[in-house]
């Protein structure tokens, strides 16, 4: 079922691919259950990251920390994501991805135990690190994807992936809200362990082994990551868009609780989490957007959803000085159509990004989500201290400006 094979190194040849895929009329296209474990896997990983972020007002409170301090939780998780992908996620170029998933399955269970069992702030931070360190699993399972598609339903294929993925990224803020009003956030940690437990024996019998696509060690894979850049200038430009619209997505789910939290709204984790299926109802449109890149290319989705996050976050500006109903009903149109924007326009960058070289699909990634994580650490920072400094207007002028400068990036025209 594998659809790679092993051919010459990207430092030996650079001017051409690594590897050259199969014909297209000896690739099948993957069983549906096969998709929905990929999505499910992609979705449950990622979703570690962020269960956190509705529960910061009441982490603050129990650990005795205060806005800015809980602003270092969402962001050593994404630095801890991005430093993952950067050292580990090359790997699957070089070794079987079921082994790699399998893996990381372990180690991830261990950072969420570690940090349902905190006794203190320092120790669910060190926690929150090695969390965004192992849940680099969910960039496993998209690559994957990626390799056991045919090349002409590739975009749709990985957008079902995708759409896993970004529904745990959306839905974990509802579920972790909930369980936090019920049962207490260290439930919520302690659930999470068990739910990647599952996934990786799922994965280990289910998957199918992959062949490595290059023989270069270890630190030869890290050193081809600058070349893959270097090289590719489509792999340049959706690694800076992703990452600038990625700053205000941060910025926003990273003092969405703590505003709400305090004057004039006073509304506890729940309410936090709820805004999630807002994101989620975008979500679920996103998969259209590999559709239409396999159909009209993916520089008009990205135009379109850079253009579609710019507006939903100007939109939150102009809220700002309405009543506090008025503006939470505002809050949750504009989070349905960022979040789209969002989502789409890395579907997009995707698509792009995995036809540049099919033998390096893994790196090329790593590639595409550093820089996006950058981007959300960059924002998760940046957002607490605007925050703390100006309220949330600036955080919203700030992703509404990032926005566009994705836009702008991509350019009105290839």
């Amino acid at each position: 079922m594998t659809s790679i094979c092993k051919t010459h190194d990207p430092l030996s040849v650079p001017p051409k691919p690594e590897s050259v895929e199969p014909a297209q009329s000896e690739v099948r296209r993957p069983a549906r259950s096969l998709i929905f474990l990929l999505a499910a896997g992609a979705g449950l990983s990622v979703a570690s990251l962020y269960y956190s972020q509705p529960l910061l007002g009441v982490l603050a409170a129990e650990f005795g920390a205060g806005a800015r301090e809980a602003g270092f939780v969402p962001t050593l998780t994404q630095l801890g994501y991005a430093l993952g992908i950067l050292l580990l996620a090359p790997l699957g170029d070089r070794h079987d991805r079921r082994r790699i998933i399998l893996g990381k399955s372990v180690l991830l269970v261990l950072a969420l135990l570690a940090a349902g069992l905190a006794g203190d702030f320092g120790g669910f931070l060190l926690a929150s690190l090695a969390i965004g360190v192992t849940a680099t699993l969910a960039q496993d399972f998209v690559p994957a994807a990626a390799s056991l598609a045919p090349e002409q339903s590739r975009g749709r294929i990985v957008g079902t992936v995708m759409t896993g993925l970004l529904m745990g990224i959306l839905l974990s803020r509802v579920v972790s809200g909930l369980v936090a009003e019920f049962w207490g956030w260290r439930a919520m940690f302690a659930a999470a362990a068990v739910g990647i437990g599952l996934i990786g024996l799922a994965s280990w019998r289910w998957l199918p082994r992959f062949v490595p696509t290059t023989q270069l060690s270890y630190r030869a894979l890290l050193a081809s990551l600058p070349v893959l850049l270097g090289r590719h200038r489509e792999l340049r430009r959706a690694a800076l868009a992703q990452g600038l619209l990625s700053v205000g997505f941060s910025a926003f789910w990273s003092t969405l609780a703590i505003m709400l939290h305090g004057a004039p709204f006073h509304l506890g984790s729940a309410v936090a989490g709820a805004f999630g299926l807002a994101g989620a109802a975008g979500a679920l449109a996103a998969p259209m957007a590999g559709h239409l890149a396999d159909r009209r290319g993916p520089a008009l989705v990205i135009r379109l959803a850079a253009g579609l996050a710019a507006l939903s976050f100007g939109l939150m500006s102009l809220g700002t000085q309405l009543s506090p109903t008025v503006q939470l009903v505002l809050l949750g149109i504009a989070t349905v159509g960022f979040d789209l924007g969002v989502q789409a326009a890395l579907i997009a960058h995707q698509s792009i990004v995995y036809g540049l070289d099919p033998g390096a699909r893994s790196r090329l990634n790593a590639v595409l989500v550093v820089s996006m994580f950058v981007g959300m650490a960059a924002g998760a920072v940046a957002g607490s201290l605007l925050f703390a400094q100006w309220g949330w207007l600036a955080v919203t002028g700030m992703a509404t400006l990032t926005s566009l400068a994705a836009l702008a990036v991509r350019g009105l025209r290839d």
